[in-house]
């Protein structure tokens, strides 16, 4: 007997979302939204446990979007997520899915973005909220976001939340929220703690369990870069490096797609943008130009790309990381067709870190690292191609006659045809000289894989491993960090600015690349505080931090000088806020890195895991407590 296949037509979804569909190219839904969909149309609660890039965002944005009311101004649905750039994700893809439904606006609040911003944006009322728990309880205390409306709720990533330490913040956003809503929380596993949440927050949830079924190609050749500096810069050297028939380059934003596109046509490629801006006439134009040899390079987005299938791609670059495996197997999928060798490259920056080991843990293969091509690489490649294109000219061409205008050129005084030759190539090559000039000495590097590859060796897998008891008892504990490897900052934002402990954190270590683990004692003042941070700060993350901001007020950094010995004995007032290895117990800020390697400017280097971005700071979380305030003596906190 025949099965027959689903698709969103068959799930109850309105008109309105089976056109935006449609315009996407979905028909068929995957196996974790055909499951949760017809359970979240029904009012039911969901907990979905599904690996990333199984479909989560269709799954539960679909549903609860079909029962808004468009009428009604104000936040009816609110998705939790434990970084900005999923935030900014997930509400694209709202945007996209309601993009027929007249009078539907989607908002998305994370850190880094100004409040004066969000502050006009929410006054119009939109119907969808996405953020982060740090920027939504913020809001929430500001009495500027209004949940009284709200119909629905959604945790996505909640175990990312809980190793992130968002949990506490974000218990509290649901304890604040009225009864009688919708709520379904998606986890990639299902720590205790998240089962709590479940019981406490959750009606009787419909469970659903999706297994991921990601492989990869073995014919394709994969590694990744680290992204330092400017990256337009480095795609055409590396373009410049590589052998390809035509490429594809792939961006998060449609403005990346024309910005790319630009970049590249200046360097004189033949390249084009495909976004979803572009009508189904221009698009076909375009990929008929990329299969007939006219255009070499496409920068697409993930959406435009959809079915995009060219036997020509023979290298693929992801410019901007995917989000998820997924996504990446698709991406490079594009290429290595008809049997044919592909090539793939990734660019990541040192706050995506996460996103690549999470693409090589799902995938389990290790994506090795390839340095940006030097000037003397590429000299070598342009001066073979030019030597190629000579040796073509001698032997398909006859130049005789060029031989005679040659010798007319010669000056009466006697030159040798060499020098003549070296004159003529000179000449030849143009604005684009064929010797390039040395590369500047790089700045020293930000290392930082291998100590990820030593911890993630060290750890295993999340499934693979017993519970915590079983295995503090096994483990060593660390050496914590020595004072006299501290230095002493100032910033000059306090208590008198609002500001608590953890926006210093997450500027900290969403703004500098810096593991919470390297941040040590803080102390708030009333018009300042003060940070010890691991000594070798680069210049560059010091001149950053001048200008960050928290709570829209520049922290103007300055070093005091080394951090001074503190007693062991514990404060009268609360407790400060203490560095401290992984032996220092759960929820302590700082921590030893492992021997050998307490290398002052490699502890700028760890990724930013959560803290309102995509790879923040990692909080190993902790009790946080209440602010406090009164008189001169600074606010101390302690995480235990």
């Amino acid at each position: 007997m025949t099965e027959i296949e689903t698709t969103f037509a068959d799930l109850g979804l309105n008109a309105s979302i089976l056109e935006a569909l449609n315009d996407m190219g979905y028909v068929k839904p995957s196996p974790i939204q055909a499951e949760c969909i017809p359970h979240l149309l029904a009012g039911r609660d969901v907990l979905g446990m599904a690996q990333t890039g199984s479909g989560k965002t269709a799954a539960f944005s679909l549903p609860l979007l079909n029962n808004i009311d468009s009428n009604l101004k104000a936040p009816q649905i609110l998705v939790l997520a434990p970084t900005r750039e999923l935030a900014v994700q997930v509400a694209e893809a709202a945007t996209d899915f309601s993009k027929h439904m007249n009078g539907v606006n989607v908002l998305a609040l994370y850190g880094g973005q100004r409040y004066d911003v969000q502050l006009r944006a929410l006054r119009q009322g939109p119907q969808i909220v996405v953020g982060t728990p740090g920027r939504l309880l913020d809001h929430l205390k500001r009495g500027t976001l209004n949940l009284s409306n709200l119909r629905g709720l959604v945790l996505d990533e909640a175990d990312e939340m809980l190793r992130m330490g968002f949990i506490e913040d974000v218990e509290t956003i649901m304890a604040q929220i009225p009864e009688g809503h919708q709520t379904a929380l998606f986890s990639a596993t299902m720590p205790e703690a998240i089962r709590r949440i479940t019981r406490r927050f959750m009606k009787d949830p419909q469970e659903v369990r999706i297994q991921s079924s990601i492989t990869t190609r073995p014919d394709i050749s994969q590694s990744y870069w680290t992204a330092y500096g400017r990256k337009n810069d480095a795609l055409v050297r590396f373009l410049e490096a590589e052998d390809f028939d035509a490429a594809i380059i792939f961006v998060r934003t449609k403005n990346a797609t024309l910005e790319v596109a630009e970049a590249l046509e200046r360097s004189g490629y033949n390249s084009a943008a495909l976004n979803g801006d572009m009508n189904q006439a221009l698009r076909e134009q375009t990929l008929e130009r990329l299969k007939d040899g006219r255009l070499d390079i496409l920068i697409a987005t993930d959406v435009a790309a959809r079915g995009l299938d060219v036997e020509r791609i023979s290298l693929v670059v992801n410019y901007d990381i995917p989000m998820d495996a997924e996504s990446y197997v698709h991406r490079i999928g594009r290429t290595g067709r008809a049997g044919r060798a592909g090539r793939a490259l990734l660019f990541v920056e040192n706050r995506e870190r996460r996103l690549l080991r999470n693409i090589e843990r799902t995938m389990k293969l290790t994506i090795p690292e390839v340095e940006l091509p030097n000037a003397e690489l590429l000299s070598a490649r342009r001066l073979a191609k030019f030597a190629a294109k000579v040796q073509q000219q001698l032997e398909s061409s006859d130049l005789d006659q060029y031989r005679a205008l040659l010798a007319k050129m010669q000056p009466e005084e006697e030159l040798d045809m060499e020098t003549l030759a070296a004159a003529l190539l000179k000449m030849a090559q143009g604005e684009r000289p064929l010797i390039l000039p040395p590369d500047a000495a790089p700045r020293p590097r930000r290392e930082f894989r291998e100590r990820d590859e030593r911890r993630d060796d060290r750890r295993g897998d999340r499934n693979d491993r017993g519970p915590r008891e079983a295995r503090d008892g096994d483990r060593p504990r660390r050496e914590r960090r020595e004072v006299g490897d501290m230095e002493l900052y100032r910033i000059e934002v306090g208590r008198d600015d609002g500001v608590e402990v953890r926006h210093i954190v997450g500027a900290i270590a969403n703004e500098g690349d810096i593991s919470s683990r390297y941040i040590g004692n803080i102390k708030l003042f009333g018009t300042h505080s003060t940070i010890e941070l691991p000594k070798g700060m680069p210049g560059d993350i010091l001149q950053h931090f001048t200008r960050t901001r928290i709570l829209n007020k520049p922290m103007n950094m300055q070093l005091l000088g080394d951090a001074q010995p503190r007693s062991n004995d514990r404060p009268e007032r609360g407790g400060e806020r203490r560095g401290g290895g992984a032996g220092a117990g759960r929820g302590s800020f700082g921590g030893a890195a492992p021997a050998g390697r307490e290398g002052g400017a490699r502890r700028f280097s760890d990724r930013r895991e959560g803290g309102g971005g995509r790879g923040g700071f990692s909080r190993d979380g902790g009790n946080r407590g209440p602010r406090q305030d009164g008189g001169s003596t600074p606010t101390r906190r302690r995480d235990a």
